[in-house]
């Protein structure tokens, strides 16, 4: 059965869908004002991961992800751009969507925008100020934060302890507009040449917390399965998003809360992030390095653990990813003289590797026990791809199974065309054959320096040559 870490509880609990079969699940996407950097991709990998875990045990996902579309920073952003909020935003959604197809990030089934949702969010202020859980202040409207009783359990906080951090953190007008420092704006009132929208306090836009509440609910129902996002979101936004949902349904709203840990920097393991201004984007990095490789590297770490980025450990997944590439290859290659049939030994090895990968991904994804036992199949592909006789049964269950279990964490294979023995380089082969056979290496190694040049790779196996291009 499956376990996950809940961050509400702070303890393992065994993983029941309110549907059976069926895995609703709602993870925080970006404020859409740059470029994602690879702690913002991060998130979006681990959550990927996951879904895709479900999505090999049999669940029909339902995966939402927002757009922050409405806030300070495209404000600012638009003015600093001389364009509007809705061009950067426009912008940069689909800097997003292209980044994260490249490191083969499923689309969400809904992505919805805070710009798209004004109407809802509207109704949903109203209906905690008509509950008592909100009021207007000057054309603000604040949450009522000592109200909700159970406010601080998500992040472990008693909230009186809370007034201090709070007062800090806003500005001297906005405190004097509160009936007390904790409570936070659900709606706020437009400056002067702002985007902002019609509302019964007046022309404003939405607060950043009230958006995921409000699209969450309307996509997923009043509870729902999984709530997810990084760590740094459990307190003040996810403790926010609880205490405005719950006090408007009285439901529940998330069954089980998922964080994923930072994306660390440096030999101090500074946190990256935008504000620090030690980031690195992915708009960037995946110029310089195969997206596949970043991918590989963030997805292969348990999700809650954090990730030290340097170039030693991109370096080191390049180099496992290139085995599982090759492993695949190999199998590819023995298709095409397998014999029917079928080693009813390895099949019974293949078995146990796959259950050795569900028990690891059972135990709150752990991905990196999980990506253990796929190595494992990779070396059992690879010995039993080297004997000189392969039945095609086994050769094609180890290859799917493969992809599969490298599919949970992103990895796809290059499908080999068989239009790559064209007439000219099979002559070269065949030259470079007789020549290895004359012992005449010089000339062998020149014309396999030659194709390779050419973008043509040769791959001695003891089953003969093999080649590809790149």
């Amino acid at each position: 059965m499956l376990n996950v870490f809940n961050t509400l509880t702070r303890q393992k609990e065994p993983f029941k869908p309110l549907t059976p079969g069926v895995v609703k699940m709602y993870v925080c996407g970006p404020t859409v004002y740059n470029y994602i950097h690879i702690g913002n991709a991060r998130s979006a990998i681990a959550f990927d991961t996951i879904r895709r875990y479900f999505e090999y045990s049999g669940y029909h996902v339902y995966y939402v992800s927002n757009f922050t579309d409405v806030d300070d920073k495209l404000i600012k952003r638009a003015a600093e751009d001389h364009t509007t909020v809705p061009e950067v935003a426009d912008r940069f959604i689909k800097a997003f969507m292209e980044d994260t197809a490249a490191v083969n990030i499923e689309p969400a089934t809904a992505h919805p925008r805070a710009s798209e949702n004004i109407p809802e969010i509207i109704s949903f202020v109203q209906e905690l100020i008509d509950k008592g859980y909100a009021y207007e202040s000057e054309g603000d409207v604040y949450y009522r934060t000592r109200k909700f009783k159970n406010y601080g359990q998500l992040s472990d906080q008693r909230i009186d302890d809370l007034e201090v951090g709070a007062s800090q953190h806003t500005a001297d007008e906005e405190t004097n507009r509160k009936e007390d420092p904790i409570d936070f704006a659900l709606w706020k009132a437009a400056k002067p040449g702002e985007i902002s929208w019609d509302s019964p306090w007046g022309k404003g836009r939405p607060g950043w917390h009230i958006e995921c509440s409000v699209m969450s609910t309307k996509y997923l129902g009043d509870t729902f399965d999984i709530h997810g996002g990084g760590q740094d979101l459990e307190f003040p936004h996810h403790e926010n998003e609880i205490a405005q949902s719950e006090a408007k349904t009285g439901q529940k709203f998330a069954n089980y809360w998922l964080h994923n840990g930072f994306v660390t920097v440096g030999d101090d393991n500074e946190k990256m992030s935008k504000s620090l201004g030690n980031f690195v984007t992915v708009h960037d990095i995946i110029k310089k390095i195969d997206p596949q490789i970043l991918r590989f590297f963030m997805a292969t770490t348990q999700y809650r653990r954090p990730i030290q980025y340097m170039q030693g450990n991109l370096d080191e997944a390049a180099n496992n990813l290139s085995k599982l590439q090759n492993a695949y290859r190999n199998l590819n290659f023995r298709l095409s003289d397998a014999e029917a049939g079928t080693d009813t030994d390895v099949m019974a090895q293949l078995q146990s590797l796959k259950g050795d990968f569900v028990t690891a991904m059972d135990d709150d994804f752990n991905v990196q026990n999980g990506i253990t036992a796929v190595y494992e199949l990779a070396k059992l592909a690879n010995v039993y791809a080297a004997q000189t006789a392969v039945q095609a049964d086994t050769v094609t269950a180890l290859r799917d199974a493969l992809t599969q279990l490298a599919g949970v964490f992103g990895v796809t294979f290059e499908v080999p065309s068989n239009e790559l023995a064209d007439a000219d380089i099979q002559a070269l082969i065949d030259d470079r054959e007789a020549a290895r056979q004359a012992k005449d290496f010089a000339k062998a190694d020149q014309i396999r320096d030659d194709l390779k040049a050419q973008g043509v790779i040769l791959e001695d196996t003891p089953q003969g040559v093999r080649f590809r291009k790149e």
